[in-house]
């Protein structure tokens, strides 16, 4: 069974930083993209970033690039979405995924076959 379990959210005023991590088991993780979306009160779930699985190529969704980054340890099975310069609109609760191993990054929240139960990351002005 498939599990992923999301840490490091919190509260942060507006340009502060969180590390988030993604703890993976059951499945054989460097194998599998890691996604992270967010999702705040009455919106969609958002794309943020996707790491391949060799971490040698990450995406990132709009208005994040530059002030987050994505990385993972495959000899862990974690993923981590560090992020900078906070702002209040990136308050949300935010997902890590895993989906396919492919060469162009899934973005889509569809194609990720599986989800831990989100962190909440609380940003204050």
């Amino acid at each position: 069974q498939v599990h992923l379990v999301e840490s490091g959210g919190g509260w942060v005023q507006t340009g502060g930083s969180l590390r988030l991590s993604c703890a993976a088991s059951g499945l054989v993780f460097s194998t599998y993209t890691m996604g992270w979306f967010r999702q705040a009160p009455g919106k969609e779930r958002e794309f943020v970033a996707a790491i391949k699985w060799s971490g040698t190529s990450v995406y990132f969704g709009e208005g994040v690039e530059g002030r987050f980054t994505a990385s993972r340890d495959n000899t862990k099975n974690m993923a981590y979405l560090q992020m900078g310069s906070l702002k209040p609109e990136d308050t949300a609760v935010y997902y890590c995924a895993a989906g396919p191993g492919r060469a162009v990054l899934p973005r889509q929240a569809s194609e990720y076959d599986y989800w831990g139960q989100g962190t909440q990351v609380t940003v204050s002005s």
